[in-house]
């Protein structure tokens, strides 16, 4: 376990995604004005009073970019979370049971997977009206098929292996096999494309909210970068901020994702500089 904390992107990625988080958190008190508040001249270049500009309307920028970060995690890592439940159950059971249940579970799982996910998902959020808890939902619903995969061939090569013969014998219930036996040595590669899946997730919210499909309550990076199109010859700061903080956000999730793929992955790890 050491290793993974002597890698540079893990470093790299956790320092980044820390600081992120913590400016979201802190959102109320980092942020020098109400995101929505008219408080200055509209178009007003990045210097002085405020620090990256202001809208169309006179915004702070800075204030929408610190609550934008709040949006774009919460909705990341809650997703991610709702697909990681539903990907892994129904890969465990399609991997463990196999026979009927496996063929049953994967065509239900390729349904998904031939859909084009962000046509799918522009459909889903335009019929529930956008919402956080809508963006969630249809953005859960287009990133687990991956999950399920992977979830279903770590479990079917790992209910051949001794230890879960013992617990056969040993009378546990296919359940408590399943979780307690085969679950935790299932999970490192689980654990890297979940790390992925964020960054996917924060991206279609970012598109979506480009797209005009965001909660209209709630600010983001992609809302920001939507609402700056029509300007962005005359105030490119209004696009080039948010797009920023999406890259850094996007970048040091990515970085994570392959020091815990390395860690996760025997052959990465030995031939692995980092």
């Amino acid at each position: 376990m050491s290793r993974i904390f002597r890698s540079w992107r893990f470093v790299v990625g956790i320092a980044v995604l820390s600081a992120i988080a913590m400016v979201a958190v802190l959102a109320h008190w980092l942020a020098p004005f109400d995101p929505w508040a008219v408080v200055g001249v509209q178009l007003l270049p990045p210097g002085g009073r405020h620090v990256l500009g202001t809208d169309m309307l006179g915004r702070d920028v800075m204030s929408g970019l610190i609550f934008g970060a709040r949006v774009s995690l919460v909705i990341g890592i809650v997703s991610t979370a709702f697909s990681l439940v539903l990907g892994t159950a129904i890969g465990a059971l399609a991997g463990y049971f196999g026979g009927a249940a496996d063929r049953a579970l994967m065509r239900f799982t390729e349904f998904f997977q031939v859909i084009p996910s962000f046509l799918f998902v522009v459909l889903l959020v335009a019929i529930m009206t956008p919402s956080v808890t809508n963006l969630v939902i249809g953005i859960a619903l287009v990133i687990w098929p991956p999950v399920a995969r992977l979830v279903r061939s770590e479990f079917l090569t790992l209910r051949e292996r001794e230890f879960v013969e013992a617990a056969r014998a040993a009378g546990l219930s296919d359940i408590r096999i399943m979780f307690t036996e085969i679950m935790p040595n299932a999970l490192p590669p689980v654990l890297a494309v979940a790390s992925l899946m964020v960054a996917t997730a924060i991206l279609t919210e970012a598109s979506l909210s480009f797209l005009g499909l965001a909660d209209p309550n709630m600010i983001s990076w992609g809302y920001m970068i939507g609402a700056a199109r029509t300007v962005f010859r005359q105030a490119w700061w209004l696009s080039v901020f948010p797009g920023l903080a999406l890259l850094v956000t996007v970048l040091a999730v990515t970085l994570l994702a392959e020091a815990i793929g390395d860690r996760s992955n025997p052959t990465l790890r030995s031939i692995a500089g980092g």
